[in-house]
């Protein structure tokens, strides 16, 4: 496949919220991957469910500047989901709590007719629409995020009818790492990506593998997001009919500029109040300036 590519996000949103900053940014795997196969030149749309209130505005608005439609972005009485982010004593960051709002949803029958107008749709398995897989598959090519799920019966029941197969291994050794792969390709995965944080990651499909090295000549400001970035530049190059060779080095530099800045994407701003009273009673400073907090 060549030129202009199409890729949907269907799933999981959220507002991240840093509560030392004082603000809130769009975020979620899908709407991540969406973002990020917009800014790489694909035509880019998400499908899911935020609710009426400064949260989910902030996910449509962000999501619109980045040229991704949102015209199957619906609303739902409620709140949206969020996740509030802090410190911990040795300043690592830290998830403080979270709450899925009415992120979970049921897509509709035409929902699944308009993704078969991509070439692939992205989902992860914080989306809650494992139940949907098939479906999503019978239209497009299925890329899926497991996340750092490693359920050996997950992966061989989703894995049989993934195009990409995303996985989370930075916390695993050499031993691990390897089986994790191993089963990914074992499941019918057509390709199998395993990023691993500062130690890279590997690309492989139909028993060949590639790796890459991480970007580390900075230091990171904010990890968040790096590996959806990294993945969008995959699934974009792989329907792109890139050499993997090059899909992954382009892959680590966009994934190294995401760390440059607090949130995966999109304009940072004041945390909405009701979100903290919800889930976190500490306080909140007062907001960065965009100059200081990128």
């Amino acid at each position: 496949m060549s030129g202009l590519v199409s890729i949907a996000g269907a799933g999981d949103n959220v507002v991240d919220c840093y509560r030392s900053a004082g603000r809130m940014f769009p975020g979620g795997n899908t709407v991540n991957v969406a973002a990020f196969a917009a800014r790489l030149g694909a035509r880019a749309a998400y499908v899911g469910q935020v609710a009426p209130d400064s949260a989910g505005e902030h996910i449509a608005q962000s999501l619109a500047a980045e040229g991704v439609d949102v015209s199957r972005l619906r609303r739902a009485r409620g709140r949206t989901a969020y996740c509030v982010i802090g410190h911990d004593e040795h300043g690592d960051r830290a998830f403080l709590s979270f709450d899925l709002g009415v992120s979970r949803f049921d897509p509709s029958a035409d929902d699944i007719d308009a993704l078969a107008g991509f070439d692939a749709v992205h989902v992860g398995a914080t989306s809650g629409l494992d139940q949907h897989l098939e479906a999503f598959a019978s239209a497009t090519r299925l890329s899926y995020d497991f996340a750092t799920r490693a359920d050996p019966d997950h992966i061989a029941r989703v894995g049989r009818i993934c195009f990409l197969a995303v996985h989370s291994g930075g916390d695993l050794d050499d031993t691990a790492f390897a089986e994790l792969l191993e089963r990914s390709e074992a499941s019918g995965a057509q390709w199998s990506l395993v990023t691993r944080g500062t130690r890279g990651a590997v690309l492989s499909h139909r028993g060949r593998r590639w790796s890459a090295a991480a970007r580390t000549e900075r230091p990171a400001l904010d990890t968040l997001g790096a590996g959806d970035s990294f993945a969008a530049r995959v699934l974009v190059g792989i329907l792109r009919d890139e050499d993997p060779p090059t899909i992954l080095a382009a892959a680590a530099e966009i994934a190294a500029e995401t760390c440059q800045r607090l949130g995966a994407f999109g304009p940072g701003i004041p945390i909405d109040p009701t979100i903290l009273a919800a889930g976190d009673d500490s306080p909140v400073l007062e907001p960065l300036t965009t100059k200081e907090h990128r």
